[in-house]
């Protein structure tokens, strides 16, 4: 599933392959994607005549700045949900999802734009969780996870006292972290999910700080963020200790983690 590691390719491919081509029309055919009160019409009017200018993200979020004559024009905001991706002129970013169909039905076309040269950029997802908008609010997300620092990191964690893997995926406090990389990092820390975050020590919160960017790092030169050293399978032995991996649900999601290192 597209976490920031699988968003950030598909922001690389639009700056890549989408940037400076003119929009000759839009493709809307799915109305309830489109969000906070973006129609067709106002996505027509918005974004055809106009171009790509930059292709910015945070955390999950890919912000698409336009230009047209008259200047600077609207923020596309584009969110791929759990089996979005971006495909450019049959360009698709990533590696191939591995927890949705990499079919091109053309019915899984949520969103796009057709250039004037005759190409094409759409969203495809078969999952329908997705979405677009135009000026988004950026500020209702926290700081994007690749900026994380220790003193924002232990700033979140001691003020709730929630599962520690609750408040990493909270996307208004760290902008990027998703399930994969969240269990992935808990466990490079030794850190159980279900730990209170307020129990955090200082250096609970150092090692964990450095677990995040190790794992955002690493998982991005493998190619993904299904990449990590965790297996994810239960009962299987852990890798570093050799205990018996379990299954468990926290914070709504299915976790992976070690019994015995992860306290």
């Amino acid at each position: 599933m597209p976490e920031i590691l699988e968003v950030e390719d598909a922001r690389a491919l639009i700056a890549a392959e989408g940037l400076g081509r003119e929009i000759a029309s839009t493709f809307t055919p799915d109305t309830w994607y489109l969000k906070r009160g973006l129609t067709p019409r106002a996505a027509r009017s918005a974004l055809v005549g106009r171009r790509f200018a930059a292709a910015r993200r945070r955390g999950k979020l890919i912000l698409v700045d336009t230009e047209g004559a008259d200047g600077p024009g609207p923020v596309l905001g584009l969110h791929l949900g759990m089996s979005g991706r971006v495909v450019i002129d049959g360009d698709e970013a990533g590696d191939p999802l591995i927890y949705a169909s990499n079919r091109d039905v053309p019915e899984w076309r949520r969103f796009g734009v057709r250039f004037v040269d005759g190409g094409a950029l759409y969203v495809r997802d078969p999952r329908r969780l997705g979405a677009v908008e135009l000026e988004p609010d950026e500020d209702r997300l926290g700081p994007d996870a690749f900026e994380l620092t220790l003193r924002h990191l232990r700033s979140v964690t001691s003020r709730s006292n929630a599962p520690i893997k609750a408040v990493l995926m909270n996307q208004a406090r760290i902008a990027g972290l998703g399930n994969l990389l969240v269990d992935e990092a808990l466990w490079q820390a030794g850190i159980d999910p279900a730990r209170r975050s307020d129990s955090l020590s200082a250096e609970d919160q150092a090692r964990l700080h450095r677990a995040i960017r190790k794992t955002l790092r690493t998982l991005q030169r493998r190619g993904g963020s299904h990449t990590g050293d965790m297996p994810r399978v239960a009962a299987v032995p852990c890798p570093r200790d050799g205990a018996l991996l379990q299954r468990r649900t926290v914070a709504g999601r299915t976790t992976f983690s070690c019994p015995q290192h992860q306290t």
